[in-house]
């Protein structure tokens, strides 16, 4: 009973930032998105078998497993272990992977045309990251550290997110009047030191100051 209630528990969650549905897998590039983006943010559980109105459908075969298998090693970089473990939910069997956050990212999925893209999880779906997330993952992988020169622009800049909730690139580099190149050092710095943190809306990142720093 206690396990029936912890699958159905998270089905009445939602699909959110940690947690992801799929009726099933029937391509193994497209789900490495999922594991992708669950390791570059905060980890996250992928429910195979629960169709996105939290109906559970069950998985059909063993091969929904052996999908995820075939990701892991054929599409994603470097490697992502997850941990796999079957539910049955009224005669209906479910499928969990938990996949942590990752240590050695940023971690990539390979496309259909040869690229390897940079996804990350937003709310409840699958953002392919910008050059200066991207920059920022490999920093905080590196053992090379982050220094900052604290001078006016970056002042300027927390001085305004102090009182701005956040703010886009064009924004910063107009506000503080410096190159594309310097308005992208200083958002990869913050971001690598976990000061800023990256939101996406109205198609484009926005940045703003990360956890304590701001009053939800």
């Amino acid at each position: 009973m206690k396990r029936t209630k912890y699958i159905q528990s998270l089905i009445e969650e939602g699909e959110h930032q940690q947690l992801d549905f799929k009726f099933e897998i029937s391509d193994a590039r497209k789900i490495a998105r999922t594991f992708v983006a669950f390791a570059n943010t905060d980890g996250g559980k992928l429910l195979i078998g629960v169709k996105d109105n939290r109906e559970i459908a069950g998985i059909r075969s063993e091969e929904e497993r052996f999908m995820a298998e075939e990701a892991v090693k054929n599409f994603c970089k470097p490697n992502i272990e997850f941990i796999s473990r079957e539910w049955i939910i009224n005669k209906k069997v479910v499928l969990e992977i938990r996949i942590n956050k990752g240590a050695d990212g940023p971690y990539y999925a390979l496309a259909p045309d040869g690229r390897w893209l940079v996804y990350i999880r937003v709310k409840d779906q699958n953002i392919l990251a910008n050059k200066i997330l991207v920059r920022a993952l490999q920093r905080k992988s590196s053992d090379a550290g982050t220094y900052i020169n604290y001078s006016q622009n970056e002042k300027l800049l927390l001085q305004f997110l102090e009182s701005n909730r956040s703010i886009t690139f064009s924004e910063f580099r107009k506000m503080a009047n410096i190159s594309p190149a310097q308005t992208e050092n200083i958002l990869v710095n913050f971001l690598a030191l976990d000061i800023l943190e990256a939101r996406f809306s109205d198609d484009e990142f926005h940045y703003r100051l990360a956890g304590d720093f701001i009053a939800e």
